[in-house]
């Protein structure tokens, strides 16, 4: 299970933070998910690679590894299921990568098109807490870091009439009663604003961080109550496209989760403002909001794994991998060699150092700095 997150709540001086900057960098563990490694067709296109089993997948995945994978995600039943499961854990043995998050699937079956664990409809919604339960059960089994929900297929389109109150109750009792037939198994909850629904419910950071203390309040299983005496069981994994879907502030929103002790996860891509969920390569669509985010990251001590979700075509998905995680040993290595002293100035004394920190930026992110105009001088 994930180690206790309370230490992102820690707050600094000036002094402190100075001194954590300097000393403390994010330690690049990076997961992947299986999904992604077999192309599949779009609303638009037939599929543009080759469709790939699981066993093919997990031999490019394992390929992977000196490239920095070291973790891998799969969503329960149709990637990883009772049938494969031995697969995955001699996968796991073999190579050393590790079992990540068993994710249940609650937005892709018919079954599930008025909603899953919000839905009015009783059967379907107890096919979901079921599927729920089973995937708590096999986090458990492999010794994950915790159970990823996505709720993409809960929300609406047509708001009149809908008791709202009441979905999101049905939402989140669910995962309470799953949770507690399951004790011991930390959930991270991954917002979306939209798409494949309308509007999903909980589907902001604000949004995603009220539901993990809503649920957790409804616990009720004994071991569930003790964990939650020194620690937290429900958590975020925000991912980077779908919080700039909702014209959210990266790093802003980040910085919430880390707030509450509450940033499990993180997924990694790129994508306009708004716009559909495109899950572009890391780094190909501001990459400001990227290292603004690594940036309150390491501000705030995360230990986490950088999960890679991004949507490759037209590239091999290893090719579109190492992209992106060399995009963010990138971004990782500019902001560690920033001048902390100095950026920690221009934002606590801005009526100082005006315009400073934009100087700042413009020659990290410069390859030449000696064709810049001279830098001011910071008043600290």
């Amino acid at each position: 299970m994930l180690e206790n997150t309370g230490y992102q709540m820690k707050r600094r001086s000036i002094e402190e933070l100075i001194q954590h900057l300097k000393t403390f960098e994010l330690d690049l563990k990076f997961s992947v998910g299986i999904w992604y490694f077999s192309d599949h067709p779009s609303r638009f296109h037939a599929p543009l690679g080759e469709k790939k089993t699981i066993e093919e997948r997990l031999e490019i995945i394992a390929k992977l590894k000196d490239y920095g994978v070291c973790a891998v995600e799969a969503h329960y039943p149709n990637e990883i299921n009772e049938d494969n499961l031995d697969l995955y854990k001699k996968f796991s043995k073999d190579t050393g990568i590790k079992i990540l998050s068993v994710i249940p699937n609650l937005f892709y079956e018919s079954d599930f098109e008025f909603s899953s664990l919000a839905s009015p409809i009783e059967e379907v919604r107890k096919k979901a807490i079921e599927r729920l339960k089973t995937s708590l059960m096999l986090n458990k089994e492999l010794d994950c870091e915790f159970c990823i929900i996505w709720p993409g297929g809960d929300g609406y389109e047509n708001q009149f009439g809908i008791d709202f109150i009441r979905m999101r109750d049905r939402f989140a009792e669910g995962i309470a009663e799953a949770m507690d037939a399951v004790p011991g198994v930390k959930v991270a909850i991954e917002p979306k604003p939209y798409e494949p629904r309308g509007r999903i419910i909980y589907g902001l950071t604000g949004e995603g961080i009220l539901l993990a203390q809503k649920v957790e309040k409804l616990l009720q299983n004994p071991e569930n109550k003790k964990i939650l005496e020194n620690d937290s069981l429900v958590g975020l994994n925000p991912e980077v496209g779908h919080v700039l879907m909702g014209f959210e502030d990266l790093a802003y929103a980040f910085s919430l989760a880390l707030e509450y002790g509450k940033l499990y996860h993180t997924h990694w891509n790129s994508q306009p403002l708004g716009n559909y969920d495109q899950d572009l390569n890391v780094g190909v669509i501001s990459p400001e909001q990227a290292e603004a985010a690594l940036y309150v990251m390491k501000m705030y001590g995360y230990r986490g794994y950088f999960g890679i979700d991004i949507n490759p075509e037209r590239m091999p998905v290893e090719r579109a991998v190492i992209n992106s995680i060399d995009a963010i040993r990138a971004m990782n290595d500019r902001i560690n060699n920033l001048p902390h002293e100095d950026i920690i100035a221009c934002t606590e004394k801005p009526h100082k150092n005006r315009g400073l920190l934009e100087a700042i930026l413009i020659r990290a992110r410069s390859n030449n700095p000696s064709i810049l105009s001279p830098m001011p001088k910071v008043e600290r």
